[in-house]
């Protein structure tokens, strides 16, 4: 996902709905989606295992459990000084302090540089039971730490959804952006990026038509949606919710079900940088489907 005048190309007819499948078989879909989700959170590398992010500057950062450190590290998991990250010219390289047990794919690391997650082969550091890694989020670099261990996943007890509803299982059309369209998306950093999204989503609800800028997925075709609605702050995270569809169809229509939406990895921890809704793509209706908030965001 990477979170002229534009030539928009439509079907001049409304997309005709495709074919629902049987409401009985169409719950036990979303329930599987769902099911996989919470695995998916439950997993020892999941956005629930995420108990710290540090921002680097340039020079000598240390890494420990010290409150002193700049990569702080939770107590009782990691010594005071576990090492230190030099940020030279853009590029981290972390070097264990003396007798430190880090590795890195299974072998041990005396010095290191480290590939963000930017890059196709993130480098990822290992003491204990904590895992960390450098980010990169515009110009800057941070470190981000998870537990497998942490308080939040064991204490997790799954994500209340609304309930199945298949009128939320919306066709709509897919209108190209010829060059694809710049979007700017803001995120929880105050720092927004501007991505490039390749064509509109229109779909009709109730009687009134809604549009969302699309961004790329990155994958094979899908779309990434990142959008808000009016149940946010309430029985939604105030930071909108995302949603992945299938790539459009040869006819230029695209399924859009609203019961797949899901929180944001920000809603499960204060450590994630999660993009937020473009004006754009704040919907003026309530979407009771998919993911409701979890715990107190």
């Amino acid at each position: 996902m990477t979170f002229g005048p534009v030539l928009a190309v439509s079907l001049l007819l409304a997309p005709a709905p495709a074919a629902p499948p049987a409401p009985a078989a169409y719950k036990a879909e979303i329930e599987a989606f769902r099911k996989e989700r919470d695995v998916s959170l439950r997993n020892d590398e999941g956005w629930l295992t995420l108990v710290g992010l540090s921002w680097l500057s340039d020079g000598e950062n240390s890494v420990g459990s010290s409150s002193k450190s700049r990569v702080l590290l939770p107590k009782g998991k990691a010594p005071e000084t576990l090492g230190v990250i030099r940020v030279e010219k853009g590029v981290a390289t972390f070097t264990a302090a003396p007798g430190a047990a880090v590795t890195s794919d299974g072998k041990p690391v005396t010095a290191i540089v480290l590939k963000p997650d930017t890059s196709r082969d993130t480098t990822r550091l290992v003491h204990g039971s904590l895992t960390f890694y450098a980010i990169k989020r515009g110009s800057k670099l941070g470190i981000r730490v998870k537990d497998r261990e942490a308080a939040t996943l064991k204490k997790f007890e799954g994500v209340e959804c609304f309930p199945v509803d298949a009128g939320w299982r919306l066709v709509a059309t897919f209108e190209t952006y010829q060059p694809p369209k710049k979007v700017e998306v803001p995120n929880i950093l105050g720092t927004p990026e501007t991505q490039k999204s390749p064509g509109a989503l229109v779909f009709t609800k109730d009687g009134r038509t809604h549009r969302i800028d699309a961004l790329y997925d990155g994958r094979g075709g899908e779309l990434f949606l990142v959008f808000g609605d009016e149940t946010n702050s309430k029985e939604t995270y105030g930071g909108g919710r995302f949603l992945t569809t299938p790539p459009p169809e040869k006819d230029g229509t695209v399924v859009v079900d609203f019961n797949r939406a899901i929180n944001p990895p920000c809603v499960f921890t204060p450590y994630a940088t999660c993009p937020l809704p473009p004006k754009q793509n704040r919907l003026a209706m309530r979407v009771t489907a998919g993911e409701k908030t979890y715990g107190k965001h």
